[in-house]
């Protein structure tokens, strides 16, 4: 039992869709990384500037014993739609390359039956025949 059930794991795990799964998730925590860069260390400090040289990271409100950090929430925000934007851009390319592939595929007309190409020209000659015979 527990040898067959290692068996189908092991073939779970070896198909391509669970190992595209796995790749897409490292990719995307590395792309978030860089995004959360962007945003920390290049947007926010322009955003604070177009604000009045406020550290927009920093906003927070205080009540009592408790801190409510918005300038965070407002950043993870905008991460998530930087993050948004650029796997909208890519899906557009995708189909953009995949729509033009597509096209090529269709552009190429498919070969002909070798019986469909003897009739055509056995019409073609009967066609031949009855023009001269006029």
């Amino acid at each position: 039992m527990i040898k067959k059930n290692l068996h189908e794991f092991k073939e779970f795990i070896a198909r391509g869709n669970v190992i595209d799964l796995a790749v897409g998730v490292i990719i995307g925590g590395a792309f978030s990384s860089i995004v959360t860069s962007l945003v920390n260390n290049i947007l926010t400090p322009l955003l604070g500037l177009a604000l009045g040289g406020k550290d927009f990271s920093n906003l927070a409100i205080t009540f009592k014993d408790t801190r409510i950090e918005y300038g965070a929430f407002i950043q993870s925000i905008i991460d998530f739609l930087i993050i948004a934007a650029c796997i909208f851009v890519l899906i557009k390319i995708i189909n953009k390359l995949t729509h033009i592939h597509h096209k090529e595929e269709e552009k190429k007309p498919t070969p002909k039956a070798p019986d469909i190409v003897l009739l055509e020209e056995i019409r073609d000659l009967l066609k031949d025949k009855a023009s001269k015979e006029k």
